[in-house]
């Protein structure tokens, strides 16, 4: 730290990140990232002309994008709004809707931004621990004190929340935002889109990341009622009106209008969960239900990160995490067939 650095920057622990490792080639299962390429009509967006127009700069209200996801979801346009990847839209949450005489509440074993964006903005915060199946209890979330952050499904677990159970949550909030992080929502068979039209205090925010092979293009966007949306295109245009560029833009509403590849992709990955999954249990892994692309497993007897730290010798990168109860556990990203082989058969050299 430097001498010039403020206090909540002394105070905070920053966020860390998968690894992107250059010193050689990895079977990468460790972030999350979509094992396919983007469809053909996100590519078609990518031409020559539309690299020259990078000299503009970009439509600010993000409207072909935000148009492609309203259509996708029954909704308007303005109950989406548009962000530099999930990432940020999480971030302008936590400025719009968390007050400081509020307490922020969310799983102690979830997203590791929550707590991180908390501090960043100087909030009071209460992790409340999952359950001992590392489910989410509803009724931990009903106090009504402040902003609520779920990740559903959960992350690093890959359990979810079923629908009834967010809407109680919801109607215990009445005072305050519910955001439910819908990252992963497209491997499972729960969202809470639906409510939106129904409660007013419901954000629900989504990513390109994960299910349409996005990740690089840094595209997020939320849906919910129009004031809230309004508050966050106020906290945008005070921070960063062109939060995304040019490309982004377009190649986000030519990836959300593909459907027959996005549901072909997502069934792929659901597949090859299934498989993944029991081929760890076939090697004695305990694997907890995924709605997620990626699995949380751990094998009884063995250290998390010599797992961890094993795989890597033989090119396969996976994500370990040292809080005490997870710590034996591994998050382990859905790949292709190929690349859950080459996983499972080293798996199998190092456990025997």
């Amino acid at each position: 730290m430097s001498v010039f650095s403020t206090d909540i920057l002394k105070n905070m622990d920053a966020y860390v990140p998968g690894e992107q490792p250059q010193d050689k080639s990895y079977i990468k299962l460790n972030t999350n990232e979509f094992p396919f390429e983007p469809s053909d009509k996100v590519k078609a967006v990518v031409t020559s002309e539309k690299a020259a127009d990078l000299r503009l700069y970009s439509d600010p209200t993000c409207a072909v994008l935000k148009k492609a996801i309203a259509e996708n979801y029954g909704l308007k346009a303005e109950n989406v709004f548009c962000g530099n990847g999930s990432d940020e839209v999480l971030a302008l949450s936590f400025l719009s809707f968390c007050k400081k005489e509020d307490t922020v509440v969310f799983p102690d074993i979830s997203y590791g931004f929550y707590p991180v964006f908390a501090s960043f903005f100087g909030l009071d915060y209460k992790e409340i621990p999952l359950k001992e199946d590392f489910s989410i209890d509803e009724n931990d979330y009903l106090s009504d004190c402040g902003t609520v952050y779920i990740a559903n499904p959960n992350a690093p677990t890959g359990l979810t929340l079923s629908t009834e159970q967010i809407e109680k949550i919801l109607i215990n909030n009445k005072n305050h935002i519910v955001v439910i992080d819908e990252a992963y929502c497209d491997f499972s068979d729960c969202t809470a889109i639906g409510l939106i039209k129904k409660y007013n205090n419901l954000l629900v925010v989504r990513t390109f990341s994960k299910s349409y092979a996005l990740a690089g293009a840094r595209i997020g966007f939320a849906l919910g009622d129009s004031e809230i949306i309004a508050d966050l295109e106020k906290a945008k245009y005070s921070f960063n009106p062109y939060n995304l560029n040019r490309l982004s833009i377009e190649i986000g509403a030519a990836a959300i209008s593909d459907r027959e590849y996005f549901e072909k992709t997502v069934a792929i990955i659901k597949e090859n969960r299934q498989a993944l999954t029991d081929g760890l249990i076939k090697l004695g892994f305990t694997v907890l239900p995924s709605g997620s692309n990626f699995v949380f497993a751990k094998k009884d007897g063995e250290d998390g990160e010599q797992l961890y730290l094993k795989l890597k010798e033989n090119g396969i990168l996976v994500r370990h995490f040292s809080k005490e109860r997870i710590k034996d556990y591994l998050r382990i990203t859905v790949g292709t067939k190929e690349q859950n082989d080459a996983l499972l058969n080293a798996l199998g050299r190092i456990v025997k």
